[in-house]
């Protein structure tokens, strides 16, 4: 740091300690805890005791200066020296394996990371073993430095939170002069074709404007003004609708018309238009309200009898015309309202549900309001509803059931229906489902997480996020405690004494299909993913024991009486207590098409799915695998396996990269089983490398580089590099810890140079902006699901 910044440095850390300390100017343990945001903390009250170097039990100015100048300006060697005072709990000047156990077993804490006793102490081994070089049974700061300087991106940037706390803000705020986003060539290069079709809805409505103004120039400026919003709004009354034709869209996604239309922009055009009409309805009304001033001042009327009454007789039903207006304002305004992000993100998805079905008394009202808006709306009001009496008979046909539910972590509920013969769909498509038993009347848009593949039933993924989704969730959940089966021990001891023998028969299956790299751990997952996707509620081997709930009459048997190998007792099954078959009757309307039906025409494809958004990948991932199967080859001589790298009309892809984010350590329970049974498809390596390969990150993890969390992520890497799986999910993958760099990921997937690249994302929308914002810096073609 220059003179100058240093100088602001110190004023900003002497405000910040000053609003902490309060009058008597030092900071004690509480007050330091409560600046960091934490409550009981290991590192807390580690980084206290050594920034009181005078063992006063509080710290002065000078202290935290004095350590904060070391963590922010000091060399690598200083903040590593710090770091091992941090694990050096009893300060000998070593770290021996319990200190070390501590110090792992608040790192997961701090990360949000749950795992047995026995994996601490795997953790713990490794990353001992790893840095005690000369085999001393202790860790002195010599070997820890050596052992760092071995994970690169750790040393690159070596934080530490408690002197984040007290970081001014960046030094450089001074804003630079950056070219407008949407004024780039990257922007216009990548949405040129809604763009284009912007200025051409913009053009035909200032076209219908002038000419309905210039039609009715008798009348004075403002009955022209509120003319040429009339018949804009006759037109954008009929336009939201076709926008809204899901079953026309879809086919049209299967035509040479998605290259021209955006069609996978429909939501977002459906909004730009329902906020047009909003602005064209509010400067109408205003408009007529001028004119009305106007008349009543040459007219035996008053203003309050051309806006309330029909006395005026202007209108061609009846004279209606004012009062329909202002019934119309009022809807029109209110289903604006309740379809703000604000209403359908938090929780009431019901009340932008019921508030925008008024749509039918709305066109009802503009009939008698206009008398030639029929002439806009018979053609498309037509087919639309055409689409309503297909969908109604569609949904109707078959007698849809929900024959199995799995209530997952987080509040999923996985239901499984079963499929129809007739019913045919795409990966990543959606329907909407309708359940009697929870609302007779109401109908909800989710997607499909099964593959079409898989012709028997079909699976929705459904995260409670507001009532319906909540009451859908409860409604399982209070089924399951009222219908526990009084067998339930003993299903559950047959169940367990099947476990040793399944694992032996995949295992045995595997190794006659010549699967390479497939051992016993292996055979485990695959027999997890198999229980699973029929429905059990399976323990992953990531989680812990005592998440199990106990079986005390099992608990009292050996192993060899239950039939059962110790090692397969964390990967027990739970059966009853999240998982039941059903029959309950359910309405499925659809299927309808996403952007994501590009997939299969793209050449090399990233998948973003990040919580629940995982949904439209899952089938998608499922189907990818399913053809790239198909391709594989078998040498008939040495059973070497490879796959063949031809394009065919159904998938175009050689290579998918796929990204899934998560908040937490049990939201990776959703899926993990599908995952690795992908993993295992693919076990061989290809020539080119991967044809699919996985990203998985969990934010709430602190990363690498972070003071806090550098010894469990190394750990992490020792172990996933011993046992070939993720201790975290049990897959091969590794999860990372923290969110992706972007930038770096996609600087990467252009290096491969494996065809055009188009990312798919499903998600929140706030992420969204920043991975458009990188896909246009690499110009990387982007889809967002969206319905």
């Amino acid at each position: 740091m220059s003179l100058d910044e240093d100088t602001r440095w110190l004023e900003w850390v002497t405000k910040q300690f000053e609003s902490i300390a309060g009058e008597d100017k030092e900071i004690d343990i509480d007050e330091f805890k409560r600046a960091l945001k934490v409550k009981e903390s290991f590192f807390a009250e580690r980084f206290f005791a050594l920034f009181d170097s005078d063992g006063s039990s509080s710290i002065s100015l000078d202290e935290l200066l004095k350590a904060l100048d070391l963590l922010i300006h000091g060399s690598e060697t200083d903040k590593l020296r710090f770091l091992f005072q941090v694990y050096d709990v009893d300060g000998s000047g070593s770290i021996d394996p319990d200190e070390l156990r501590i110090v792992l077993k608040s790192c997961l804490r701090e990360s949000a990371i749950s795992l047995p006793e026995e994996k601490l102490d795997d953790l713990t081994l490794v990353l001992f073993e790893s840095a005690d070089k000369d085999k001393s049974g202790a860790i002195t700061f010599e070997e820890l430095k050596a052992e760092l300087e071995s994970f690169p991106e750790v040393m690159e940037n070596l934080t530490i939170s408690a002197a984040n706390w007290l970081k001014p803000p960046d030094l450089e705020q001074k804003k630079q002069n950056h070219t407008p986003r949407y004024l780039t060539r990257a922007y216009w290069h990548n949405n040129c074709r809604k763009l284009l079709f912007l200025c051409m809805y913009a053009f035909f409505s200032l076209m219908l404007f002038v000419n309905a103004m210039l039609q009715h120039s008798y009348g004075g400026g403002w009955y022209m003004v509120a003319k040429g919003c009339g018949q804009c709004l006759n037109f954008n009354c009929t336009f939201i609708m076709v926008l809204m034709l899901r079953r026309c869209l879809t086919w049209l996604r299967a035509t040479w018309v998605v290259r021209v239309l955006p069609l996978d922009q429909n939501i977002l055009l459906h909004q730009i238009v329902g906020y047009a009409i909003l602005f064209y309805t509010l400067l109408h009304t205003s408009a007529h309200i001028f004119n009305f001033v106007q008349l009543s001042e040459s007219s035996g009327f008053t203003l309050w009898e051309y806006l309330l009454t029909t006395r005026p007789g202007i209108g061609w039903v009846k004279g209606t015309a004012s009062v329909t207006g202002v019934v119309l304002q009022f809807m029109i305004c209110l289903m604006v309202l309740c379809s703000s992000t604000f209403v359908r993100r938090s929780g009431h998805f019901e009340i932008f549900y019921w508030s925008h079905l008024s749509y039918v008394w709305v066109w009802i009202l503009l009939m008698v309001h206009c008398a030639n808006f029929w002439k806009w709306f018979v053609a498309p009001g037509f087919v639309f509803l055409l689409e309503k009496i297909i969908g109604i008979a569609v949904s109707r046909m078959g007698g849809l059931y929900i024959v199995e539910v799995n209530l997952l972590p987080s509040k999923v509920t996985h239901l499984v229906i079963k499929r129809p013969q007739f019913f045919h769909f795409k990966p990543g498509d959606y329907v909407y489902i309708n359940i009697p038993e929870i609302a007779k009347y109401e109908w909800h848009p989710f997607t499909i997480s099964s593959a079409p593949e898989q012709s028997d039933c079909l699976w929705l993924h459904i995260r409670s996020m507001g009532q319906w989704t909540n009451r859908l969730y409860e409604y399982f959940r209070q089924l399951d405690r009222q219908t526990v089966s009084t067998k339930r021990l003993s299903v559950t001891l047959r169940k367990h004494r099947q476990l040793p023998k399944a694992k032996d028969e995949v295992f045995s299956s595997a190794k006659s299909n010549k699967a390479v790299a497939f051992n016993e751990d292996d055979a485990v997952t695959l027999m997890m993913y198999q229980q699973r996707s029929s429905g059990a509620d399976v323990v992953s081997p990531a989680t812990p024991e005592s998440q199990v709930p106990p079986e005390p009459l099992l608990d009292e048997l050996s192993p060899a009486e239950r039939g059962e190998a110790p090692p397969l007792r964390e990967v027990s099954a739970k059966f009853g207590d999240n998982h039941r078959f059903c029959n309950i009757k359910c309405y499925v309307d659809g299927p309808y098409g996403t952007p994501t039906r590009q997939i299969f025409a793209s050449e090399h494809a990233i998948l973003i799915g990040a919580g629940i958004g995982i949904t439209p990948f899952a089938s998608i991932l499922q189907s990818i695998m399913y053809k790239y199967r198909r391709r594989k080859q078998n040498c008939p001589n040495c059973n070497y396996s490879w796959c063949e790298n031809l394009k065919d009309s159904d998938m175009k892809l050689r290579k998918v990269d796929f990204i899934w984010i998560n908040r937490d350590q049990k939201s990776f329970e959703w899926f993990v089983s599908l995952l690795t049974k992908l993993e295992m498809d693919q076990a061989d390596e290809e020539p080119e490398g991967r044809f699919l390969e996985m990203h998985m990150y969990m934010t709430s993890a602190l990363s690498k580089n972070d003071m806090k969390a550098i010894g469990l992520q190394m750990a992490l890497d020792l172990l996933a590099k011993k046992e070939k799986r993720d201790s975290i999910t049990g897959m091969r993958t590794r999860t990372q810890p923290g969110r992706p760099d972007w930038g770096k990921l996609f600087q990467k997937v252009s290096e491969e140079k494996k065809g055009k690249v188009h990312v798919f994302y499903c998600g929140s929308p706030a992420l969204a902006k920043v991975i458009k914002a990188q896909c246009e810096h690499y110009k990387f073609n982007f889809y967002k699901e969206n319905f």
